[in-house]
């Protein structure tokens, strides 16, 4: 085969991080809105929760099928980062809107009223006292989408694009679609990678190519995991003096 799968992995990190940038912010405010602001007991909570439980439950093919009709052939995009990274918001945001609502849940309700007795506002307390507290159980649900994200193939076979085209490290230009930072090129992801070397290698070695590449896939998912772990006990740990 050639080349190794320097690019690739790459491609599978550049990839996590703009899914990241897009569907954190959603998912941590649409779980701050459900658990805090939201009536419970409201048709437009109900419709939001319904909304949020259809979308978990779809299958893989469909928001396939919906990125590259809505991404790459409505929008434009064509096969690009951009477009695999909405792909993947879809996947992500009921997992991650859930979980963050689940986290806020957990926390008790002593220290909602604790922040309001010290002069906080509502979303003073949300900000600086709710969300801290329940950062342990947001990290756990950022950690689980980041794992789709690595290992996704399907969504990204069609949105993504299945080649890697070569980078210009000297690049840094975000509108070309050579320099790395570029989020309107192809990027052939680590998974879509073993997936076409299972299915379409034709090399003696592409057996030993897809083990190794795959062996790298996990390990690079379980440093990420305990990574992203750690880090969230030391944020925890400075904002809650725990």
């Amino acid at each position: 085969m050639g080349g190794g799968i320097g690019i690739q992995l790459f491609n599978s990190i550049f990839l996590l991080i703009v899914t990241m940038v897009i569907s954190f912010p959603l998912s941590l405010g649409a779980g701050i809105y459900l658990s805090e602001y939201a009536n419970q007991n409201s048709w437009l909570t109900n419709l939001v929760r319904t909304s949020i439980e259809i979308l978990s439950s779809l299958p893989s093919v469909v928001v396939v099928l919906f990125g590259f009709l809505i991404f790459v052939v409505q929008f434009g995009y064509g096969f690009s980062i951009i477009s695999g990274a909405l792909a993947l918001t879809v996947f992500n945001l009921p997992l991650m809107t859930r979980n963050v609502e689940e986290s806020l849940r957990a926390v008790h309700h002593t220290q909602r009223e604790g922040g309001l007795a010290l002069g906080l506002s509502r979303w003073e307390t949300v900000l600086h006292v709710i969300v801290p507290e329940a950062l342990p159980g947001i990290i756990t649900g950022v950690v689980l989408s980041s794992g789709r994200i690595f290992g996704e193939a399907a969504a990204l076979i069609y949105t993504a694009g299945q080649s890697a085209p070569a980078l210009n490290w000297s690049n840094w230009n975000p509108m070309s679609v050579s320099s790395p930072i570029s989020i309107f090129r192809q990027a052939e992801t680590l998974a879509v990678h073993i997936w076409k070397v299972n299915g379409e290698g034709t090399v003696p070695d592409g057996a030993a190519v897809s083990a190794g590449a795959s062996a790298v896939l996990i390990i690079f998912v379980l440093l990420f995991n305990f990574g992203a772990r750690f880090i969230g006990k030391k944020i925890h740990s400075k904002l809650t003096a725990s």
